[in-house]
């Protein structure tokens, strides 16, 4: 079952005199991660990297930032993928002290980094949502809607015509069952209308990483 975070999640480390401050936090999708790490830049002007890794379906992505290709992105993404974590950025924002740590060394800080933050995550399950659409004749209307309550069904439309057309939403493995017994209601006479969508809920969540340099360590570039 994929997961969500409730709310962002920090850690902070310092190996051999290079500082690393990771967030790991719930977004919506892609163009939330990247307006994300845009504020990081602008908060953390004396950074030298800002690496990031994004889960979040066909949309995931891994940047290292100017650090060897390899070492950070993806060791932070895999992190999040091992975590059976969706929807969530991860970012880890590096203030270079002058020591390099070699290829492994690095791979090792974000993972860590990451790592650590998660240990304090409260993580949500995520909940796959289904829309149906389905006209019927209006006799069995009043069963239907009993029917939606049975399977936790959210009814968000009902247009009325020739027949009546309802628009419902209910997590996507009651969904089979849902138009099952529809059709058996029905007695067949139910037209599932195209246009059916799925969606993605989780509990609520409150977004952004609140900024934790006050930070910049001093002398640093």
């Amino acid at each position: 079952m994929p997961f969500t975070l409730a709310a962002p999640v920090h850690s902070e480390q310092v190996i051999k005199k290079s500082r690393f401050l990771g967030c790991v936090e719930p977004v919506t999708g892609r163009e939330q991660a990247v307006a994300r790490v845009s504020e990081l830049r602008a908060e953390h002007p004396g950074a030298r990297h800002v690496c990031w890794a994004l889960m979040a379906g066909g949309h995931s992505a891994a940047n290292d930032d100017g650090e060897p290709s390899g070492t950070a992105g993806r060791p932070m993404l895999d992190v999040l993928r091992h975590q059976e974590l969706e929807g969530v950025l991860a970012t880890v924002v590096r203030y270079f002290g002058g020591v390099k740590l070699g290829a492994g060394g690095l791979v090792r800080a974000y993972t860590d980094c990451v790592a650590q933050a998660l240990l304090g995550a409260e993580r949500v399950p995520l909940i796959r949502m289904r829309t149906l659409r389905v006209r019927v004749p209006y006799a069995v209307e009043g069963a239907l809607r009993r029917e939606f309550e049975a399977h936790a069904a959210t009814l968000e439309d009902v247009r009325h015509g020739g027949d009546v057309e309802l628009t419902v939403q209910l997590p996507e493995d009651r969904a089979a069952s849902l138009m099952a017994r529809v059709d058996d209601l029905s007695q067949g006479r139910a037209v599932w209308v195209a246009g059916g969508r799925g969606t993605v809920r989780s509990g609520p969540a409150r977004f952004g990483c609140g900024t934790r340099a006050g930070t910049r360590p001093e002398g640093t570039r």
